[in-house]
């Protein structure tokens, strides 16, 4: 066990990262050795970063848990402490079946957290990070919360209302960053559409991107989480216009069945859905849709899930990832309906709109063999280099399998000659 050091376990999505990492430089600050997702649990503290989305989630989250009270039981650790989505839901039930845990806090009562350990909170700080990603891209959070209230979805149970960072704040974490190397930006949000409603009453993404795109060293800005109802058009226009903005954008549209859509609290239906789409593909042509589709809600029958696979093949999303629902505790659907869809039924469509996404996937994949694209290196194995497209977001999307026929640097920019292409990798060769 090392002394003065904490070891920061972050569980779930990329913006529960972004808190990580915020959280790993105040400590910093006061003196702390940090590491993030060790290997090997070796510090004195462990702050374990829960998520509480979904049923699995909380699950993995609580199975972290209870192996790190094991390994402060054996003595490997002097302290534990739970903070994140899941503690800020289920505060005082884990309290209760894990009292072993030294301290459970929310999401964001860090000051509470460092006073209570004898340190301080450091509020100069808050637009600096220790970065866990590799020193080439970062996830910039641009807001928290979300005033959508989806009837299956507990984010606004779990991080409240929706509540944007000022844009000089995140400009001068742009900045910041991309002066320390970082050349690519995911710009993410739980609800990225309304960015700005809160500060000024009109929606300010458009802007803050095209600013963005004007900072020195920024090479990529990919969008992500967007919800489809109020979606800022003229976030379009700067994406067509701006060279560093990736030609990539991730919406999840969860279904597109007009009664589900209703029964979801959607606010949109699939006509509108399909406007949206259209006007999506003919403003940026060359566009890489990714979504998130859910299959198994109350009241999904055989046609609904048939509509969803007939929409699928309609608008050949270049990226889509899809779960089954779970009921959720406190959301208008697990007060208002019945979860009557069984478990093996949910998994079933889910296996089989994956399945069909796969060689939708594939066709378009097949496109791009002969083509030559720009590429970032993210790392080196050892019979080639991997790297991702404009088009591929970071452990989500395809990857690039670069042959070593050269020495390539993680983290600069190559063009790449794709040779083959499968359903979720490009192979490719670095002919300069």
């Amino acid at each position: 066990m090392r002394r003065n050091k904490v070891d920061i376990i972050t569980l779930g999505c990329s913006k529960n990262l972004v808190d990580s990492e915020h959280l790993l430089r105040q400590f910093q600050a006061e003196g702390f050795t940090v590491e993030h997702n060790p290997s090997r649990i070796n510090g004195e503290i462990v702050v374990v970063n829960t998520c509480g989305f979904i049923a699995d989630a909380q699950e993995e989250s609580i199975d972290t848990i209870l192996s790190l009270c094991q390994a402060k039981k054996a003595g490997k650790l002097r302290k534990l402490i739970v903070m994140g989505c899941l503690s800020e839901r289920f505060a005082a039930d884990l309290m209760e079946s894990i009292p072993e845990v030294d301290h459970y806090y929310g999401k964001f009562n860090w000051t509470e957290m460092l006073n209570d350990l004898g340190h301080k909170y450091r509020p100069e700080l808050a637009s600096e990070r220790f970065l866990t990603t590799p020193p080439h891209y970062a996830y910039l959070k641009v807001s928290e919360g979300c005033n959508r209230f989806c009837a299956f979805c507990a984010i606004p149970l779990i991080t409240g209302r929706h509540k944007s960072v000022p844009p000089n704040q995140l400009l001068d974490e742009v900045r910041r960053m991309a002066s320390g190397g970082v050349k690519e930006f995911n710009v993410i949000a739980q609800d990225l559409s309304s960015y700005g409603l809160d500060l000024e009453g009109r929606m300010m993404l458009p802007e803050l991107i095209d600013r963005m795109a004007d900072i020195e060293g920024v090479e990529w800005i990919r969008l992500h989480y967007a919800y489809p109802t109020q979606f800022p058009l003229e976030l379009l226009d700067v994406m067509a216009r701006r060279s560093n903005v990736c030609k990539y954008l991730d919406i999840a549209l969860q279904h597109c069945n007009d009664q589900g859509l209703a029964n979801m609290r959607r606010h949109i239906d699939h006509e509108a859905t399909m406007r949206l789409i259209n006007t999506m593909r003919d403003k940026v042509p060359d566009l890489h849709l990714r979504t998130t589709l859910m299959v198994g809600f109350p009241g999904e029958g055989e046609r609904e899930f048939d509509e969803l696979m007939e929409f699928v093949d309609t608008v050949r999303f270049e990226r889509m990832g899809a779960f089954a629902y779970s009921e959720e505790k406190g959301t208008y659907a697990a007060e208002h309906y019945d979860d009557d869809v069984p478990a093996e039924e949910k998994q079933r469509r889910l296996d089989a709109l994956m399945e069909r996404q796969a060689a939708i996937s594939q066709e378009i994949q097949n496109k791009k063999v002969g083509t030559t694209m720009r590429v970032i290196i993210d790392s080196e194995e050892d019979d080639y280099y991997v790297g991702r497209t404009e088009f591929d977001s970071p452990e989500v999307d395809p990857e690039v399998l670069i042959k070593k026929n050269c020495k390539l640097t993680i983290g600069n920019f190559y063009p790449v000659t794709i040779t083959e292409a499968l359903p979720f990798e490009l192979m490719g060769v670095n002919k300069l």
